[in-house]
């Protein structure tokens, strides 16, 4: 997908977020405007960022002229579904309820998800990502028995093949209850074996805080991670999150936590709310926001308007000093009809969505330099003097131009070299689309 490779280049008239800026000591950060953005060359030597300083005329070098457009690290996109990813034409929500989307998935899991059908999707997926600029990428697998058998050694195949493109992690997902039945050693075993992280659906039942105790010694015992799902719902009574870094606390767990969506805690009494950030921030667990498709799903009723976002409390806990992320979750599946893996599409809506502005200079980590730490990946989602030159290189001056447009025509390089965006055609997936079931070909 390469067309060019960059020897020695120099990006020039840039405007780069300083809060995504490390070993850049020649800039005058005095000169920082309001957005958190300063003027700057970027010198590119082979695959690295060779050097971060003042805008100059670069007379005679080989220079790629941004008249001011914003340059950002390739996005980091940390909770995605993409063994869910593209079914809608062949299994839409007909409610749009969490209800009707996870029965639909349930259905259309059963009749057609085989290796070819899981695969062909997947890697449909992760071309989309790549072409917007995604250089990491975690996605949950269904893991309930027996799709865990197909597509966990699959996603080791995948990994493989995209290998030096998308970094790619995996999670497991499936109720926590399925951990209380005995299931729960078959599966951390898959997951070691594919270096995946351990993870589940968390909800409120009475024997939680057992279903939770025999996940966190299934990944002591394995050295594993764990990621959650975990209060998807607009119920205030929903405390899950809470037992999670109870259970966390109480199995003295050292290991990554990572919980998604956290969605009840937007209802709960300030009280309540406050003494739930203060366990996840002694947990060391981090948070990652789904804007688009809590949007999308919570406080559905029917024809009603909404009346609430569905979102997390991002803010507060940014301010608590929990790491925090947002990302693109469901695309094109009964979770949520549309996405397209575009990591600016998701900071945009997350800014709306969220307020995430006034001032909005420190939320472009959301989905570049926050997710890359919480997920193990430091080198990745900063600019930085001799990291690698994997860069999104924007039209847009400042973040309301950034934002307000979807920068279609957006340059993506990835190891210093320029590579094809183009997309790829849903047409390719149209015979997958039909009522034919392909699983029995697995």
């Amino acid at each position: 997908m390469t067309v060019s490779r960059m020897e020695t280049t120099w990006i020039t008239n840039v405007r780069l977020p300083v809060v995504l800026l490390e070993n850049s000591t020649e800039l005058d950060l005095e000169t920082t405007d309001s957005d958190g953005l300063i003027a700057a060359d970027l010198r590119i030597e082979g695959e690295r960022i060779a050097e971060i300083t003042s805008a100059a005329a670069r007379p005679g070098c080989n220079v790629i002229d941004q008249r001011g457009g914003m340059v950002l690290p390739c996005f980091v996109d940390m909770h995605t579904h993409i063994d869910k990813g593209h079914i809608w034409p062949r299994k839409s929500n007909s409610d749009g309820t969490f209800d009707g989307a996870l029965a639909a998935v349930i259905e259309d899991r059963s009749a057609h998800w085989g290796a070819e059908d899981v695969r062909r999707r997947m890697d449909f997926s992760l071309r989309c990502a790549y072409a917007h600029g995604t250089a990491a990428l975690r996605t949950h697998l269904d893991s309930s028995d027996p799709q865990h058998k197909i597509s966990w050694p699959l996603f080791a195949e995948i990994r493989r093949e995209w290998a030096g493109r998308i970094d790619l992690q995996a999670v497991s997902i499936l109720g926590i209850d399925r951990f209380l039945e005995g299931f729960g050693p078959e599966l951390a075993d898959q997951v070691a074996k594919s270096g995946g992280i351990l993870g589940a659906v968390t909800f409120m039942m009475p024997e939680l805080d057992e279903a939770l105790d025999i996940i966190f010694q299934l990944a002591i015992e394995r050295g594993l991670d764990l990621d959650f799902h975990s209060d998807e719902t607009a119920d205030p009574e929903s405390r899950s999150l809470r037992q999670v870094a109870e259970a966390a606390i109480r199995n003295d767990f050292t290991g990554r936590i990572v919980c998604g969506h956290c969605c009840s805690i937007a209802n709960q009494p300030a009280d309540e709310a406050e003494a739930c950030l203060d366990l996840l921030l002694e947990a060391g667990i981090a948070v990652v926001s789904l804007p688009m498709c809590n949007m999308y799903l919570q406080d559905r009723a029917g024809q009603q308007t909404p009346h609430w976002r569905g979102v997390t409390l991002l803010r507060e806990m940014r301010d608590w000093g929990i790491p925090v992320a947002v990302a693109s979750d469901n695309t094109r599946d009964p979770f949520y009809g549309y996405g397209d893996l575009d990591g600016l599409e998701v900071l945009r809506e997350a800014v709306r969505i969220l307020q995430l502005d006034c001032p909005v200079g420190e939320w472009v980590s959301a989905m570049t330099r926050w997710p890359a730490d919480i997920i193990g990946r430091p080198d990745l989602g900063r600019l930085s003097v001799g990291g690698t030159a994997d860069l999104v290189l924007f039209d847009g001056r400042n973040y309301s131009e950034l934002l307000s447009r979807p920068e279609s025509n957006r340059q993506v390089i990835r190891d210093g070299r320029i590579i094809d965006r183009s997309l790829p055609d849903y047409r390719e997936l149209d015979d997958l689309m039909s009522a034919k079931s392909l699983k029995g070909a697995a």
